[in-house]
């Protein structure tokens, strides 16, 4: 009988495809045939995020960077499985939450297997009395905020992904920022414990409790990790209770360094607003075209929550101090606009979609570097980029006892059309404002990850430091299978 070169290329069975089919049975028998796929299609869905470049390649119709195999485990066990498996072969494994990164952080250039974590989706235990929760990691935080909610509780982490499926490991592994961070914390902030698999397939479980006096902290080694070093598969976080009140304050700046001199006010006098948003004039324009606010120049919005006596307190004290800037209070109803009207950015069919191109930056620095940061990324874009019809914006939107974030974006309407070309000139624009930030006390990124997007900027940002995070990644990964190609850390071993 004649062979069929094509059925052997992919039949499982013989000839170059054996392995392939080798592991496809080991996995299917620990989580049975339904919850592991080869469907190129089921492969694309979980490779794709809302990054710029993947959301350009299912427009130009191109495959986005793939793994070999998806597996849908239900337990941990499954997934100290899954890493046994894939640290016997040594093979690339991928952690995938709800995909609603931007970094590109569910890429799998070196192929592998994308382990999609949504069926770990379980409320383990709500204490009440310390106020903490365990869920898996899996678990969309809208679902555990309806049931937080019930008690009067909540998770005071609602990122911009909040509806895009983000789930609780994707808060931490990505270090990432909710709406009302400048009062309750970053996700790192919040998160208390968790439980992770590591090569070659063996559990983890950081102390109880994260501020102690017992060595250093293997918690704070995984959030922000990004699945380079293992798979977060539960977490208990702080819960707050739901506030009593509250109320909005809004006021407009002559500029956007006057709104930043107020911010950096309110926070150095130690005041807790939980939101404090500071337009630029363009970014103005799309909230009102996005939200309605009726407003348009360097516009603050803040938001006080908590106890009535609180609330009123902070609300006159913040205003002291935005007046003293230069500000010019419009009153309430702006911020209310606003806060109703905060998710409205992230709607179908109002996030940038190609052909145009378009990226978020984001960074993080001290009060004394915003101004220049601000200065130099929209010099760096528009003057540079300025032929390309390239546009910036920014708002900030996070805030810190000793700083701020930037969340700015560049837009360039008509990008070229062949991809070669349209890849170049993206990476030409993320390597002129990354590089801003890192000339001007920046950090590479503040909320939205690394991912494979921004590996090539570690070095630079860390310098003789990113040596010694090797030298981690090393020690608890000695294959290089975690992710390979995120954060900076290369390829895995076998193919370095």
């Amino acid at each position: 009988m004649e062979k069929s070169v094509g059925k052997e290329a992919s039949d499982g069975v013989s000839g170059s495809s054996y392995l392939h089919g080798q592991i496809e049975r080991e996995l299917t028998g620990v989580l049975g045939r339904e919850f592991v796929s080869r469907d190129p299609a089921d492969l694309q869905a979980k490779a794709a995020d809302w990054s710029w470049v993947s959301k350009y390649l299912q427009y130009k119709g191109l495959d986005v960077p793939a793994a070999d195999f998806v597996v849908r485990p239900g337990s941990t066990a499954d997934v100290e499985r899954i890493v046994e498996i894939a640290s016997d072969y040594k093979i690339p494994v991928i952690p995938r939450g709800g995909g609603s990164g931007t970094q590109g952080g569910t890429f799998a250039p070196y192929g592998g297997i994308a382990v999609d974590l949504t069926r770990l989706n379980k409320i383990i235990e709500i204490d009440e009395e310390s106020l903490v929760v365990t869920a898996e990691a899996g678990l969309e935080g809208p679902l555990l905020e309806e049931k937080l909610n019930e008690k009067g509780l909540t998770l005071a982490h609602y990122p911009g992904s909040y509806h895009l499926g983000a789930t609780l490991g994707g808060y931490v592994a990505a270090r990432g920022s909710g709406v009302v961070s400048t009062k309750y914390g970053k996700a790192e902030d919040q998160v208390l414990q968790v439980e992770a698999v590591v090569p070659p397939g063996k559990t983890i479980q950081t102390l109880r409790v994260p501020s102690h006096a017992a060595g250093p902290d293997l918690l704070q080694t995984l959030v922000g990790s990004e699945g380079t070093l293992g798979i977060i598969t539960k977490l208990s976080f702080r819960l707050d209770p739901l506030p009593e009140v509250r109320d909005f304050l809004s006021f407009s700046f002559p500029d956007i360094f006057a709104g930043i001199e107020a911010a950096r006010l309110i926070m150095t006098r130690r005041l807790r607003p939980a939101v404090i948003r500071l337009y630029d004039e363009a970014d103005s324009r799309k909230l009102q075209e996005w939200v309605g606010t009726p407003f348009t120049g360097t516009l603050m919005v803040i938001m006080c929550d908590g106890d009535r006596s609180l609330v009123d307190y902070e609300m006159r004290a913040i205003t002291e101090q935005a007046e003293r800037a230069g500000g010019h209070s419009l009153g309430p109803e702006v911020g209310a606009i606003w806060w109703e009207g905060k998710y409205e950015p992230y709607a179908k069919g109002k996030l940038p979609a190609p052909p145009l191109m378009y990226g978020t930056f984001d960074t993080v620095a001290r009060f004394a570097d915003l101004p220049k940061i601000y200065r130099a990324k929209k010099e760096a874009i528009e003057s540079k980029f300025g032929s390309r019809g390239a546009r910036y914006t920014a708002h900030f939107s996070h805030w810190f006892p000793w700083g701020g974030m930037v969340y700015d974006r560049f837009y360039v309407d008509n990008p070229p059309e062949d991809p070669a070309e349209a890849m170049a000139l993206h990476d030409e624009l993320w390597d002129a404002g990354v590089n801003a930030s890192l000339a001007n006390g920046g950090t590479i990124n503040e909320h939205h990850g690394v991912g494979l997007k921004l590996g090539r900027f570690m070095r630079p940002q860390y310098g003789t430091g990113f040596d010694l995070m090797r030298g981690i990644k090393d020690a608890w990964d000695p294959d290089g299978i975690m992710n390979p190609g995120k954060l900076g850390f290369g390829p895995p071993r076998n193919r370095s």
